[in-house]
């Protein structure tokens, strides 16, 4: 009889354990999804712009103006096969300093009626610069064509909402540390992480911005990704390595 228990008992005890086991397996998330590569560094294709001023040089996107190639205000390079939601985004990229640039993401393509030229869009912008003197420096996130300007700072950490507008909760960086990040007239990488209204900028893998967007009206959860080429004073700017990936959220 006990001995007939002991074998009822170790039974017991193995099914128990095989069952957390394959518990365990079952609950572990699924390993998030690789980054892709958006630009074959060959041509441009998966993406549209303005031919006058966007090529592919050397291996990597180049967007330039001249004194005699002008464009008529801000014109985009906007990538065609999908759209922006919950994501993580990794751009290498240098400019001159004559000017600034930008990534767009969760941003509306507006119609070319109702703009200056064909390839415009407004929303979200990671702004792109060659600068060490904050704020003016790359990292901030910026509204594209909208009313709300420099919503975050590089540094900051920012709520943003809808009857009392931006409120600043922290600090990340101050100037001294900033530029010990940043590569002055060389490559820099971009990232961005968004998920849901929470958003974060990073600069060559440290955290510069972080931003919540509160706003009911002017939130933006979903759209196209564009790289910016600005208006005025003749630039170029270069684009490579420009990585992808969706999020769950």
């Amino acid at each position: 009889m006990l001995a007939t228990r002991l074998l009822v008992l170790c039974w017991l005890l193995f099914t128990l354990g095989a069952s957390r086991g394959t518990a365990q397996v079952a609950d572990q998330p699924s390993p998030a999804p690789e980054f892709v590569s958006l630009f074959n560094g060959v041509d441009l294709q998966g993406w549209e712009g303005d031919p006058r001023f966007w090529s592919v040089k050397d291996g990597v996107i180049r967007g330039e103006t001249t004194a005699d190639n002008k464009t008529n205000g801000n014109t985009f390079l906007i990538w065609t096969e999908g759209r922006t939601k919950d994501f993580e985004l990794r751009v290498t990229y240098r400019l001159t300093a004559a000017n600034n640039s930008g990534i767009q993401y969760r941003s509306e393509r507006i119609p070319a009626d109702q703009a200056r030229q064909a390839w415009v869009v407004k929303g979200y912008q990671y702004d792109l610069r060659n600068e060490v003197e904050l704020p003016s420096v790359s990292g901030f996130i910026y509204d594209e064509g909208g009313k709300r300007g420099r919503m975050g700072l590089v540094g900051e950490i920012v709520t943003w909402k809808t009857d009392v507008g931006k409120q600043v909760q922290g600090q990340l960086m101050h100037q001294e540390e900033f530029k010990k990040i940043f590569r002055l007239d060389d490559w820099n990488e971009a990232g961005i992480i968004a998920r849901g209204n929470h958003i974060q900028h990073f600069l060559n893998g440290v955290l510069v911005m972080e931003f919540t967007d509160e706003h009911a009206e002017a939130a933006r959860g979903e759209g196209i990704l564009a790289l910016q080429l600005h208006g005025g004073a003749p630039m170029w700017v270069e684009f490579r390595e420009v990585r992808y990936r969706a999020l769950d959220q």
